[in-house]
């Protein structure tokens, strides 16, 4: 028995086949494009995803050599808050408004001040944010009213691909809470939102449990695919739902921390709660619990901005992101007084400021490149530190921090992230992070394990760990003491440049 984890990401697709047994036997990645139209602005098209998605399937089975009937269950995680149209035939009617476009802050004014933030959080459970779903439904509504008017289907990126795999328009309840339209106290849509958005319930998707099945393949899709109609789809997650089923956070003391194109700070709860100034996400959990999480919308990226980006022409015997990494494994701790903020696409957790910019501070005639990679690094442990403080402040109990994403087979960057936050940070024994949670909801969605939890705690293996350094520890508590002073300092310039 076999099941196959897809997680849709914001640049690629990644795709999984794992054993009964945990084992992770083939993946493929399918990449796709994102485009920038304005500033602040992007958007993709979901018809790139469904192309890469049942291409990857396809080329996986193919290439594995794996019998597509053994394939019994696939599970998803997505990029989360996406806004997908369609009209009554399914057609696609605008290109997918992703989770890192800012173009909705004057929707997200007229729902936290003209409707009331305190209202919507009692809907909800969360404020409302650009990022999110339902201000782009009402962006929609006010800038392209034809396109508004024929709407028939609201969904997520990866309930797209569930559509196109079974024909089937559903969700499940992890991803849904990003959508601003979910009751995630009550894991159902809010009628109170749904009114203030205009939209009726029958545009929604039914919404299932992360390891609910929701349908099977299509004839079509099976044969394209060489898997079978019996093949089931379940519920899947959001993708940061998935990556802490796919590292084993499943019960509070051990966070998650996932060092992506964005960064998040994962944290599961056994009840619902809720931040009183919203600053954390109150989501549904895949497991049938809940969680909070703080989101910075600028992480492993930044990383990417600075070498791909800056120092794109840079002359390396080898390769370039290794060669810039050493330099910064080099460069004294706190990188000589450079502080960096991460801010390169505005800004979530904690200060939701679309406007927020990147900013090198603490230049002098003798910095230099190292000390500036290195300040990336610790610019980004810093962002994701406001979050740790946030849970720490609501007395969430913090004993180990699990770190996944691409920035995670880093060390050096393991090392900072232990010496930041001041707790060990362990590694599991999967890398497949999301793709392999989505994977585990298949498995558990087809009866080989009885929870989300039975299945993480027999699956899942701590394989390393780094410790905080004690005086690196004392050293980045004094520099973040700096850095939480920058944003207050600079964001009323940050306002006015963006005006420029």
């Amino acid at each position: 028995m076999n099941f196959i984890g897809v997680d849709l990401g914001t640049s690629s697709v990644k795709i999984v086949i794992m054993t009964d047994a945990g084992e992770v036997t083939a993946s493929v990645s399918k990449d796709y494009d994102v485009s920038y139209p304005r500033l602040n602005w992007a958007e993709q098209n979901p018809e790139d995803w469904w192309n890469a998605t049942k291409d990857g399937i396809r080329d996986l089975v193919k290439s594995s050599n794996v019998d597509g009937a053994s394939i019994k269950g696939i599970g998803f995680s997505g990029q989360m808050h996406g806004l997908v149209i369609l009209d009554k035939g399914g057609k696609v009617l605008r290109p997918s408004i992703l989770w890192c476009d800012q173009r909705t802050q004057e929707e997200c004014d007229y729902l936290n001040d003209v409707i009331g933030q305190d209202r919507i959080s009692q809907y909800t459970g969360n404020m409302a944010l650009t990022g999110f779903t339902a201000p782009k439904i009402l962006w929609v509504r006010k800038h392209e009213r034809e396109i508004f008017d024929n709407i028939a289907h609201v969904m997520l990126p990866k309930d797209y691909i569930r559509y196109r795999l079974t024909g089937v328009f559903a969700t499940d309840v992890s991803d849904a809470s990003g959508m601003l339209m979910l009751d995630v106290k009550e894991r159902k849509w809010s009628k109170e939102m749904l009114e203030i958005l205009d939209i009726k319930e029958e545009m929604l998707p039914k919404v299932y449990e992360s390891w609910e099945v929701t349908g099977r393949l299509t004839k079509e899709v099976a044969e394209y695919t060489g898997l079978t109609e019996d093949t089931v789809v379940v519920g899947g997650a959001g993708d940061q739902a998935a990556g802490a089923v796919g590292t084993g956070i499943i019960e509070s003391g051990i966070l998650s921390v996932a060092l992506g194109t964005s960064g998040v700070v994962f944290a599961s709860s056994d009840n619902y709660e809720v931040d009183e100034a919203n600053r954390l996400h109150s989501f549904c959990h895949s497991n049938g619990k809940w969680h909070q999480m703080g989101v910075m919308l600028s992480a492993a990226s930044c990383l990417k901005w600075w070498i791909e980006g800056i120092n794109k022409d840079v002359q390396a015997e080898g390769d370039v992101f290794h060669q810039l990494l050493e330099e910064a494994g080099n460069a004294a701790v706190g990188s000589n007084g450079v502080v960096f903020l991460p801010y390169l696409m505005g800004e979530r957790t904690p200060y939701s400021d679309p406007n927020a910019k990147g900013v090198f501070f603490g230049i002098n005639i003798t910095t230099n490149r190292a000390d500036m990679t290195r300040s990336v690094l610790e610019g980004v442990c810093f962002g994701l530190r406001d979050s740790l403080e946030i849970l720490k402040s609501l007395n969430v109990p913090v004993e180990a921090v699990r770190v996944s994403g691409g920035g995670a087979k880093s060390l050096l960057w393991r090392q900072i992230l232990a010496d930041i936050f001041g707790v060990k940070v362990q590694v599991i024994s999967s890398k497949e992070g999301p793709a392999y949670g989505a994977a585990i909801l298949a498995a558990v969605g087809c009866g080989k394990y009885k929870t989300v939890d039975e299945a993480c705690e027999k699956l899942i293996k701590v394989t390393d760990s780094v410790d905080p350094i004690p005086e690196n520890v004392e050293k980045y508590n004094k520099i973040y003491k700096i850095y939480n002073k920058l944003y207050p300092t600079l964001k009323d310039c940050f306002k006015e440049v963006s005006k420029l």
